[in-house]
């Protein structure tokens, strides 16, 4: 996909004028089916890389996100045009849980956010998988190196998680991370052995 139709794409589905440096790249690569790490600045415009990749690719994002509010935030700030969003963690009623699969299932849900906790249950696991999803986001990736063991050891698994559900394109979002938190980023989510 060129720039210009990616501009498109950008005014059509979320009213941007324009995109800022490295979104335009970041889109490009996943489309491409490319596994992608973008470090970019807080409100330099993460999700707009993969909410504009997700319209172009069939088949569900799974979103990787480890706050709560954060998820919550994201699953209402999804504009219709992009497509459904559902967010499944502990602070949710079972009902919901129940609705957000099979709402995945029968495919009227563009975007499934978990908590990295969420991916090592194998039920949760197995349902998403059914999906086929074709773009697995993580947000703050350097969880999976800089905090991993201290913070949240469910990214340390989710290299294993991405290979489970066939190794749809991954995309890893982070506003910090040096070259070490990069390479480790790379490696633990299984980027550098795609094939």
């Amino acid at each position: 996909m060129d720039k210009r139709t990616i501009r498109r794409a950008a005014r059509a589905l979320l009213g941007l004028e324009q995109l800022r440096p490295g979104q335009d790249e970041a889109i490009r690569s996943v489309l491409a089916g490319q596994d992608t790490l973008a470090v970019m600045p807080t409100g330099w415009g993460k999700s707009a890389i993969y909410q504009i990749s997700a319209a172009r690719l069939s088949g569900p994002t799974v979103v990787v996100s480890p706050l709560i509010a954060l998820q919550r935030d994201q699953v209402e700030s999804i504009a219709a045009e992009v497509g459904g969003a559902a967010q499944v963690n502990s602070a949710i009623r079972q009902s919901e849980r129940r609705q957000a699969f099979a709402d995945l299932a029968a495919g009227e849900l563009e975007f499934l956010f978990l908590a990295p906790e969420q991916l090592a249950n194998p039920e949760t696991l197995a349902k998403v998988a059914e999906a086929r999803p074709s773009l697995f986001v993580v947000d703050e990736a350097h969880c999976v190196s800089e905090w991993g063991h201290d913070f949240r050891p469910d990214y340390l698994r989710l290299g294993q998680a991405v290979e489970a559900l066939g190794h749809p394109t991954v995309l890893a979002l982070t506003a910090t991370a040096s070259p070490p938190v990069r390479l480790a980023i790379v490696e633990r989510l299984g980027c550098a052995s795609r094939g």
